[in-house]
């Protein structure tokens, strides 16, 4: 949501926000960059999910990250997911009208009501799964979705979803560094998979949200016109608008955490960074950055005492 509303798009995260710290500083963060809160508090309300992002280097010297889902101080299972539930739906559907895009990656009852309702007001439904705990509810998100993306190694076993009747319009599939390929029906009869090398990082910090942000530079050039305008779009543009997205994920390596660069770069010269990715010259050259950190968020089982901002002094490559 906030890399959509960073390219210039009206974001609505649809959320169970309940007032905890965690959802403070996310709806702090949300406002920096111009996120809409509107359906942000569904009921019922629940903890907000917090996950703790790990950053090494391995042996060969290249940085990797993981992620914790138990915190390294009290060792409690942290907050995780919780859809919206079904009591939420018919207030957010009157307010679909108008979307270009509905996007999801978990599978959930109230979910896949959502998505359908979108998509008959005319938005175009993306699901990138992150899972498959559900076949039966799987299997409706893949027949819904106009454009399903998902990483190969993860999920590689969903690569037949185009062949059938009800295939999504295009299928994307992350190859991690060696890029992606992708397939489309947007003429009617399925084409072969075609492959899009991956761009040169210019720096490797931190790969971490770079999935994300090769989504939304994907949407924000194909999804402007909601699922007719999608329809239009051919071969060229939809190669075109995968390798803007790809240059995005290749910028974002260049910065810790999953959006870092967006606290570090300004707009021009984020334009001017992906202008010369894409034309294969190096936009980046390392500067001192102080990050001025929010405040630090708790395990809500683990409550500590006088959590405060600190500035951070990194080095990066801006």
């Amino acid at each position: 949501m906030a890399i959509m509303a960073y390219l210039g798009w009206n974001a609505y995260p649809i959320a169970r926000m309940n007032g905890d710290p965690a959802s403070e500083r996310a709806r702090s963060d949300f406002d920096t960059w111009n996120v809409h809160l509107d359906f942000a508090n569904c009921a019922p309300t629940g903890h907000t999910p917090i996950i703790i992002q790990q950053i090494r280097r391995g042996r060969d010297g290249q940085p990797t990250h993981r992620f914790l889902w138990t915190c390294p101080h009290c060792g409690q299972r942290l907050p995780g997911y919780k859809p919206v539930t079904q009591a939420a739906v018919d207030t957010i559907v009157p307010n679909l009208a108008g979307s270009s895009v509905f996007f999801f990656d978990r599978v959930s009852r109230a979910a896949l009501t959502l998505a359908k309702e979108a998509s008959i007001r005319g938005a175009l439904v993306v699901f990138e799964p992150s899972g498959k705990n559900d076949d039966r509810l799987f299997a409706e998100a893949m027949a819904l979705a106009h454009v399903v993306k998902y990483a190969d190694q993860r999920l590689a076993d969903v690569g037949a979803s185009i062949t059938s009747d009800r295939a999504p319009l295009v299928e994307i599939q992350t190859l991690g560094a060696e890029g992606l390929r992708y397939r489309e029906r947007l003429s009617g009869s399925p084409a072969g998979w075609i492959n899009v090398p991956a761009c040169q990082a210019p720096a490797l910090v931190d790969s971490c949200g770079s999935g994300d942000w090769c989504t939304g530079g994907f949407l924000a050039k194909t999804a402007f016109g909601g699922l007719s305008g999608f329809r239009q779009i051919g071969p060229a543009v939809l190669r075109e608008s995968l390798r803007y997205g790809q240059a995005l994920a290749a910028w974002n390596c260049g910065f810790e955490g999953a959006r870092g660069g967006m606290y570090q770069i300004s707009s021009k010269d984020f334009e001017r960074h992906i202008r010369a990715i894409l034309e294969g010259r190096s936009a980046f050259i390392p500067v001192d950055v102080t990050v001025a950190s929010g405040p630090v968020v708790a395990c809500p089982a683990c409550p500590v005492s006088g959590s405060s901002a600190k500035n951070v002094n990194t080095k990066s490559a801006a």
